[in-house]
């Protein structure tokens, strides 16, 4: 069973996306900082107070879904061309916002307190980067929450360039 957080057109500016739970959550522009210890470029989640999410578009509207589920995912039948995973803790007390670039949007999430598992699926990056100011949506997104222990992150696919780009340039923070 899956709950929807949100489902919306999400309108961004230099494609960031945040999830934060803390005071300092939101994506400062340090990559370093947000990407430490992991393998891919997409979700940034090595900070304790957010997670940043790398969109391909660089201005204009992304549809986003969220939805918490009572388990794992199944496969997703190479539905999505690009798929990856980080885990995450909300601390008790703290409520989880979204928010784009500066005052582009945001708004609450209703995800309680806990550790999570979060896959984050994408169509359409290449598109995205290459229309970042056309009219309409170009690219879709998909993040799935579900409660787990921590794991390291990982990449399960990688279909577009854009992808493959941000995982060479930013990911590989992690020394396995």
């Amino acid at each position: 069973m899956e709950r929807v957080l949100l489902d919306q057109v999400i309108q961004t500016d230099y494609g960031q996306l945040d999830l934060s739970w803390g005071e300092d959550g939101y994506f400062d522009g340090d990559f370093d900082r947000s990407y430490q210890g992991q393998v891919n470029g997409l979700v940034g989640a090595a900070r304790p107070t957010g997670v940043h999410i790398n969109l391909a578009r660089r201005s204009g509207g992304s549809p986003v879904r969220m939805v918490l589920l009572d388990a794992p995912p199944g496969s997703d039948g190479g539905q999505w061309e690009d798929v990856v995973e980080v885990s995450i803790t909300v601390p008790e007390g703290q409520d989880v916002a979204w928010s784009a670039w500066v005052d582009m949007g945001g708004g609450p999430i209703d995800l309680p307190p806990g550790s999570y598992r979060l896959r984050v699926s994408a169509n359409g990056r290449d598109e995205g980067h290459a229309g970042e100011f056309a009219e309409g949506t170009v690219d879709d997104y998909l993040l799935q929450f579900w409660r787990s222990p921590w794991q390291p992150d990982a990449i399960h696919r990688t279909g577009s360039e854009d992808a493959r780009y941000w995982h060479r340039e930013v990911g590989g923070r992690r020394q396995d």
